[in-house]
């Protein structure tokens, strides 16, 4: 969605912008390619749910990095290129995984947030409008800790959908929701419960964020482990038992919040059979995973159901 080469000028724009009023420029640009990305989205998926993650990856992942994207970048917002380095560097983060991301860019930049919303929910507007039958939004609000950054970007989301809906005069329907990606989210999940309507467990950055082990970096050792028995297998590939303990821990918390809360799991485990079967028991609802494992998961997953 954002790495288009008609895209990534407007991203890197909005990033590096240092207003509000420049930032709206850039997000003004983005806004109709987003819409339209939606309004394929939602009518492909017809009738059927669609999570919706809000802008999530680090900043550094957008920043121009080569000396031609540079003067590209200062040509499209008028600066010198000494001003588009010095801003780089001001942006640059020892740990960025941990670092400017999620609903932290949300909660700095709520319009940023407030652009995806309305594309989204004008999307669904023009369907509507066009009598198209379009799917259901589950739109997911990354990398939370605590109850107040959810509550916070839930009433953002809430708030641009009044608006939209007021604007074309349409009735919407949608779902807010939250990653679980984080250990604190996991143990205070009964406070994040009151403001979701949804779970997805995010065990990718659950595994690293509960270890301490960088996904990306963990290949030059992660074989030590397994050949000293540390561990039994690679705990990115295999949801790891500690991890587990904080998905049950966050299952039981958020349920006795909310029992109609919808819960379910994002990541490579998605696709793990041994995984799987731990989701149906700890009673999830779904999984998710990536696209070459999904008969893989959907045989597991039938298995795990069969089971209990």
């Amino acid at each position: 969605m954002f790495f288009d080469e008609e895209r990534i000028l407007s991203v890197r724009e909005m990033i590096l912008s240092k207003t509000i009023e420049d930032r709206a420029i850039a997000l003004n640009k983005l806004l109709p390619h987003q819409k339209k990305d939606f309004v394929e989205i939602f009518k492909i998926m017809s009738e059927l749910p669609v999570t919706v993650r809000l802008l999530d990856p680090p900043l550094h992942e957008f920043l121009p990095r080569t000396n031609k994207e540079i003067n590209e970048v200062a040509n499209v917002v008028n600066l010198p290129v000494k001003e588009i380095q010095i801003r780089i560097e001001e942006l640059y983060e020892q740990n960025p995984m941990l670092g400017h991301r999620g609903c932290r860019l949300g909660i700095s930049f709520p319009e940023i947030y407030e652009m995806q919303c309305r594309a989204i929910f004008e999307a669904l507007a023009e369907l509507q409008k066009k009598k198209i039958k379009s799917a259901f939004p589950e739109i997911m609000i990354p990398l939370v800790s605590t109850e107040a950054e959810i509550k916070i970007m839930k009433d953002l989301v809430i708030k641009v959908a009044s608006e939209v809906q007021k604007q074309h005069k349409v009735k919407i329907k949608f779902m807010v929701g939250t990653m679980i990606e984080l250990p604190r989210a996991a143990i205070k999940a009964k406070e994040i419960a009151k403001h979701a309507e949804f779970f997805s467990f995010g065990t990718n950055d659950l595994t690293q964020t509960t270890f301490g082990i960088s996904r990306d970096d963990s290949g030059k050792f992660l074989n030590d482990y397994i050949e000293n028995k540390i561990f039994s297998i690679d705990p990115f590939v295999s949801i790891d038992e500690g991890v587990a303990d904080l998905v049950e821990i966050a299952v039981e918390k958020g349920k006795s919040q909310n029992k109609k809360l919808k819960l379910g799991i994002c990541g490579e485990h998605g696709g793990d059979p041994k995984s799987i079967n731990f989701c149906s028991k700890a009673g999830l609802n779904y999984v998710s995973c990536s696209p070459y494992r999904v008969p893989i998961a959907r045989l597991a997953a039938a298995q795990a159901e069969l089971k209990k």
